[in-house]
């Protein structure tokens, strides 16, 4: 599919059904600049039609990998970005009976770039701090609901994903992060499609 532009952004289809990469256009003089970062109306004319409850907002510094995530009974959609700094984003498809089931979808995130990346429900997500810090902030379609977590292995070879590791910085997780299943160990039949 060609990429959609609608108001003050563009909407570029990936590779995975539904994940999509978002341009945003911004007008800067000698003061600074100013963007939308969200327009309901454009974004439903760019193939995006959800309604987002919930906004959450991060800090990590380099190294920091979260991830991947996902809710089991709640799922998802997420509209992310980087305020400040730069990162690794990734989607992994975990819709059943998906053609791209298993697969992976990553985009550069950064605070100079203003793109943004949608992930619609049915996706584990997860980041890589590349830069010394960075602030990210997320929009969802359903609120966080604690009892309902679910976690991928982020490092699974049989999804493969291709992360941006420093050579030169320890690659930081959770303890929980740490001990995610990988995708052969999940059932994919809890999940709703």
């Amino acid at each position: 599919m060609e990429p959609i532009t609608s108001g003050n952004f563009t909407f570029t289809p990936t590779g995975i059904d539904g994940v999509i990469v978002v341009d945003c256009k911004a007008y800067g003089d000698e003061r600074g600049y100013f963007m939308e970062t969200y327009k309901r109306p454009d974004f439903v004319a760019g193939g995006i039609d959800v309604d987002f409850v919930q906004d959450n907002q991060s800090s990590s510094m380099r190294g920091v990998l979260r991830g991947l995530h996902f809710q089991i009974n709640h799922p998802q959609s997420k509209l992310v970005r980087v305020m400040q700094g730069e990162v690794f984003d990734v989607a992994v498809d975990l819709r059943p009976g998906s053609p791209t089931f298993g697969k992976w979808e990553g985009v550069t995130l950064s605070a100079e770039s203003r793109r943004q990346f949608f992930i619609p429900k049915g996706f584990a997500h997860g980041f890589y701090v590349i830069s010394d810090f960075a602030t990210f902030t997320y929009k969802c379609d359903d609120v966080y609901h604690p009892n309902d977590e679910g976690g991928l292995m982020w490092n699974d070879p049989a999804i493969g994903i291709d992360w941006p590791l420093h050579e030169d910085a320890p690659l930081i997780l959770s303890e929980k992060d740490m001990h995610h299943p990988s995708l052969n160990q999940l059932n994919i039949n809890d999940f709703l499609s």
